[in-house]
Formats: C-alpha cells, structure tokens, sequence
C-alpha cells in the first residue's frame, strides 16, 4: 500500500525501514505516549521483528510514514471484531526531528479514509493519555471529535492517568 501526500508518505514497511525505524522509535517521549508494547529503549531487533509482523498482516493495517525518505513513524490500525466489526481504533507516533510539520495530521486523515474505505467502518477511534495535548490537537485537526474521559483507565510510566476518546463517524449515505 501507499499513499503519497504533500508531507509525507504513507506506505507499507519494508526491511530496509528497521535502521530508521530503530533511530526514529528511540525516544523517551515518543514512548511515554503510546502503549507498553512499544519497547523503550527501541532497538534495530525490535524493528525487525515489527515489520517481520506487519508484513505477515492480511490485511495490512500498520504503515510507515516516510518523510524525506526516511521511516519516521508509524500509523496503523486495530479492526474491530464481532459486534464491533464496524469500527477500528488508530494509533500513530513520528520520530521527534519531524514534529510540527503537520505530517500526522496528514497521515491521519489518509489513514482515517483508507481504512472506512478499504474495510466498510462507519467509526474510527483513538484513545489518547490525558497529558498528550498534541495528539488531542492532531486528531481535531482530523475531524475527530472528543467523545469522553475514561477515568483512571491506564497505567502508563507507573502512574495511573485518564484516557480521552476521540472519534471520527463516517457520514452516512
């Protein structure tokens, strides 16, 4: 897959990706903002295992985010099962030296249109920590909108913090 924009690229991930992957993804802060199954510190290994992972996805739903012909993120999404077959939660991050450019904003939405596309959704939704206000920002930018706090729902750095749902409803035709 890929989808080429104005800011940046959102492709499938290739071996080649695992040094920036590795170079990118090392970052304290990057971390503290997303899941325990994202490593810290971030190795080459650990980059080779993840795209050995997405490229046996069927279907693809993780993607590289290139940006002056690097691997410099990540952008992906879980599809829903069973009742919740309609909807998908998204998740996303880029390496430090590219923020500010509004490269995931970008990204997001390319991602959000593929997705309800690709796999018939009618919801896209991100559930971010409560002290990551450039993500809240990101996914308002994208046309998500905040539909609650979920409190004390996480543990994340050995602290237990709220979490805020943001999603994006596909108009109905």
């Amino acid at each position: 897959m890929r989808i080429n924009l104005s800011e940046c690229i959102v492709r499938s991930w290739h071996e080649r990706d695992a040094p920036d992957l590795a170079i990118h993804a090392n970052c304290r802060e990057i971390w503290l903002n997303l899941r325990d199954g994202f490593p810290h510190p971030y190795t080459r290994t650990d980059g080779e295992q993840f795209i050995r992972f997405c490229r046996k996805q069927h279907p693809e739903t993780f993607f590289a985010i290139e940006v002056d012909g690097q691997a410099a993120g990540g952008i992906g999404f879980r599809l829903g099962t069973d009742v919740e077959r309609i909807s998908a939660e998204v998740g996303y991050w880029l390496g430090r030296k590219f923020w500010n450019r509004g490269v995931v904003t970008e990204a997001l939405v390319a991602i959000r249109d593929y997705a309800i596309t690709t796999h018939s959704l009618t919801r896209i939704y991100a559930v971010s920590f409560e002290y990551n206000q450039a993500s809240f920002r990101v996914l308002e930018k994208a046309g998500f909108s905040m539909e609650g706090r979920l409190l004390r729902s996480a543990v994340k750095d050995g602290k237990v913090i709220d979490q805020l749902m943001y999603a994006y409803v596909a108009p109905c035709e």
